[in-house]
């Protein structure tokens, strides 16, 4: 047995697992319970026992990174470097690797390229152009992500069945029956087609689909919970002479259904593949028990789940802290002085995570940071005031502040587009230069000269009398700062550019505006905010050394840390309304899911919180504590009820219980106060 050490490393069902190579195999691997260490041991396994050459072996994972690493696993296990596994991959460069090689099938040369998402906006662009369709209505990466879902069902354009009530997406089918055609006019195709390409030759050529079904003795898939249907039917066709085929993953952490993964994959694995075994991994490697029983008491509450009982090979370790805050500015203030106390006294600053529903919730957490001067850095997306949406508003407000101001100038005078081209601004931009003037007042001065041209000069007289109004609205009639951005917001067309664009990226662009205008609030006038503004931009970004890390908690999933925070759990913002509204009780399932995955990120130290009011859109609102909080075993919870020790530090008991602007009596408050008896 010399040749199988390996297995000494392994618990009793990772070995189970790793050993049973014949039939269909669902492991369901829960969080921190060495999924990839069963993966990689199961293909040296394979080897091992020459059960396979390597080339007989199809393991797919869904990033390059997760495939370098199980090949690298591999080959230590094996003591070999030399050993190459030529169908370790994404589905993606899989599925690439086999079109080059049968792209006659498919209409294409073997040469054809395939097109990023920038390639398929301009594509999209053009058609839309041709085809009279204004993409300020009808965003191209709304379409392009209509397109991709389609391509996720298998469907061409002919095999799109729409309802009459789907008239919008009616228009959409005719451009995506053209982007198809130019596609294969250019022999090139988008990231959804090496599937979808892939499926249709094995469906139409039964010889190439036998070909790779007898080659591939033994299929491995990691992270099959977030597999959609045209890949599963990708793999179902590669299983008709063989069906060894083992797929790894997790039901409780399946949050990815916007971007098309089906659960009912992972759910219905034993329907489509009969005789599958089920090999649960249970052992937990990262998380203290009770984190591991909080995480396991909440998912439990969910019916969609195969189940599975979490459990720790470490101590008990503390219990899971659940906070209250007067609002989200406390919140942040909070977080941070736990950080700086306790957290940093244990932890490297590098382990600690602060996991966020939406990414907009970040803001008053970097702001608190910029004040005391925590290094942080924001993982899977730009800090705050660096997003673009952000620094158009601050551009416009700089404008409107100071009218020699050069650089917004030039960032937004075409922005939402005015005609003012590349051509009219360098003639702008060296008018002023020559003339001492300011860019503005370059504008002004060749508008004077009728040196512009008619449809630029249109463009740039609308925005130039737009400024000036701005200007007169602030200064003159004393709007405040932040009924002025949202005056230059509607009357640019800036709001609407964004609202007419459907889609996901828009809807987060939205909300930061809106954050944006929650974070004006806390300054007197729009000088002192635009100073704030300078010195949190100004601060060196990028330290050397520990930062604290902040990200979504979709962001999050196959991470770990020692401390993990995870503030702002409240009705409507967690679980989200909108995933609610949209989805039902699956959508709510997801958002429970997305809690757990949350939750199990970390190894020691869990802190859950909630605000009573919050500052959303401009207007306190009084929050209700996410029914989550509700699911929490309250054998594992540390409930720290800071909203209190306020109340008893600033404020007398005796004040009238009956008073409706007693902000204590909000529904939140006393949902809590419930709870704590």
């Amino acid at each position: 047995m010399e040749n199988l050490k390996y297995l000494d490393n392994l618990n009793k069902f990772q070995k189970e697992a790793v050993l049973c190579i014949s039939g269909p195999l669902l492991i369901v691997a829960g969080a921190g319970s060495g999924k990839t260490k069963v993966l990689t041991s199961r293909i040296a396994h394979i080897l091992k026992e020459n059960k396979a050459f390597p080339n007989q072996i199809l393991s797919v994972t869904f990033t390059n990174k997760a495939a370098r690493e199980m090949q690298n696993r591999v080959n230590k296990i094996l003591n070999n470097k030399e050993i190459g596994l030529p169908w370790l991959g994404t589905f993606h460069s899989i599925c690439a690797k086999i079109l080059r090689r049968h792209a006659k099938a498919a209409n294409l040369n073997q040469n054809f390229t395939i097109i990023d998402q920038d390639d398929q906006v301009r594509l999209i662009k053009s058609i839309c152009n041709v085809e009279n369709i204004d993409i300020k209505k009808i965003s191209p990466n709304f379409i392009i992500s209509l397109i991709n879902k389609w391509k996720n069902f298998g469907w061409y354009p002919d095999d799109v069945i729409l309802k009459k009530a789907e008239n919008l997406e009616k228009n959409l089918l005719k451009i995506y029956k053209i982007y198809q055609t130019k596609l294969t006019n250019l022999n090139a195709c988008d990231f959804g087609d090496l599937i979808l390409h892939c499926v249709s030759i094995f469906e139409k050529n039964i010889d190439i689909n036998e070909m790779y079904s007898k080659n591939f003795k033994y299929i491995l898939v990691d992270e099959y919970q977030d597999t959609n249907f045209i890949q599963s039917k990708w793999l179902k066709l590669l299983t008709k002479n063989h069906d060894n085929i083992c797929c790894v993953g997790d039901d409780d952490q399946s949050i990815y259904s916007w971007r098309g993964a089906e659960i009912k994959n992972f759910l219905e694995f034993d329907k489509v593949y009969k005789n599958t075994k089920i090999v649960r991994l249970e052992e937990n490697y990262r998380s203290t028990q009770n984190i591991l029983n909080v995480a396991s008491e909440l998912i439990s509450k969910n019916e969609n789940r195969l189940g599975k009982e979490l459990i720790s090979n470490q101590n008990q370790g503390e219990l899971v802290n659940l906070n209250c805050f007067k609002n989200g500015k406390d919140e942040a203030t909070s977080v941070s002085k736990i950080i700086e106390g306790q957290i940093s006294k244990k932890y490297r600053l590098n382990n600690v995570a602060i996991l966020v529903r939406a990414i907009y919730q970040t803001r008053e957490f970097e702001e608190r940071f910029l004040k005391i001067g925590l290094p942080y850095r924001i993982i899977g997306g730009v800090k705050f005031y660096e997003r673009a949406e952000i620094k158009d508003c601050i551009a416009y407000l700089r404008i409107v502040y100071q009218n020699k101001d050069d650089l917004a100038f030039e960032r937004i005078v075409n922005v939402p587009k005015r005609s003012i081209g590349d051509t009219s601004f360098k003639m702008i931009s060296e008018n002023a230069k020559k003339n001492s003037f300011s860019l503005e007042n370059s504008s002004k001065n060749l508008i004077e000269l009728n040196k512009i041209k008619p449809k630029a000069k249109i463009g740039l007289i609308n925005f130039l009398n737009l400024l000036e109004k701005w200007r007169s609205d602030h200064f003159n009639e004393k709007i405040d700062h932040v009924k002025l951005l949202q005056i230059i917001l509607d009357e640019s067309g800036y709001s609407q550019l964004l609202k007419n664009k459907k889609d996901l990226e828009n809807e987060n662009r939205l909300e930061n505006i809106k954050e944006l205008l929650n974070a004006m609030k806390e300054f007197d006038n729009l000088g002192s905010f635009l100073e704030h503004v300078s010195l949190a931009t100004s601060i060196d970004n990028d330290w050397d050394g520990e930062k604290v890390n902040l990200m979504t908690m979709h962001a999050s999933k196959g991470l770990e840390f020692d401390a993990v925070f995870l503030p702002g759990w409240e009705e409507g913002l967690f679980p989200h309304q909108k995933s609610i509204d949209e989805k039902g009780q699956h959508g709510l399932e997801e958002e429970r899911r997305l809690a757990y995955v949350g939750i199990t990120r970390a190894k020691h130290d869990v802190y859950i919180s909630f605000s009573l009011n919050r500052f959303y859109q401009g207007d306190w609102i009084d929050s209700i504590s996410s029914r989550f909080i509700d699911e929490l075993p309250e054998k594992y919870i540390k409930k720290i009820n800071n909203y209190e020790k306020e109340e008893e530090e600033f404020f007398e008991f005796n004040q009238d219980l009956e008073n409706e602007e007693d902000v204590y009596r909000s529904p939140g408050w006393l949902r809590y106060q419930k709870r704590l008896k």
